[in-house]
């Protein structure tokens, strides 16, 4: 339990100190990844299909039993559809933890099997990716996400 609280924690003050810094390449419109774009969504579901669906699954559904930490301690791979918590996050960390990694995004002894993608995908191909998963989620979904990125970035 004091992980996930200290994950939440570190988080938040991730946002909050490093959302300007980080967010410079993810410049769209109004400040949020660009999912409404019909050739991002498209070349980003390409990407998923050969770089996440391995682990987060065809439809976005995750790994079985994802809230249950496996015999090594890591948890497996949540779904990025609106039952996960993907949505739950703000753009920016979407981005940085696809690009660096959980662990390093996390830091210290905290182990995860999600690599960083940054020495495979460009920066924009990452939000390719981001693009077409959030074109999955419903619109209620979506507009609370967006309200969440709002939040993190004022």
């Amino acid at each position: 339990m004091k992980q996930k609280y200290a994950l939440g924690f570190l988080v938040t003050a991730i946002v909050a100190v490093g959302a300007a810094t980080f967010w410079q390449p993810l410049k769209a419109q109004d400040g949020l990844i660009p999912y409404w774009e019909t050739t991002e969504v498209a070349r980003g579901a390409e990407i998923y299909s050969a770089q996440c669906a391995s682990c987060h699954g065809e439809e976005l559904e995750g790994a079985g039993d994802w809230r249950r930490p496996l015999a090594n301690g890591r948890l497996p791979a949540p779904p990025h559809d609106e039952t996960g918590h993907t949505w739950h996050h703000p753009d920016p960390i979407l981005f940085q933890i696809t690009k660096f990694g959980t662990a390093a995004m996390v830091g210290g002894t905290y182990k995860s099997d999600m690599q960083g993608y940054s020495e495979i995908l460009s920066d924009e191909e990452i939000l390719a990716v981001l693009a077409f998963i959030k074109s999955r989620w419903p619109d209620q979904i979506i507009e609370r996400h967006n309200q969440i990125t709002k939040s993190a970035l004022d």
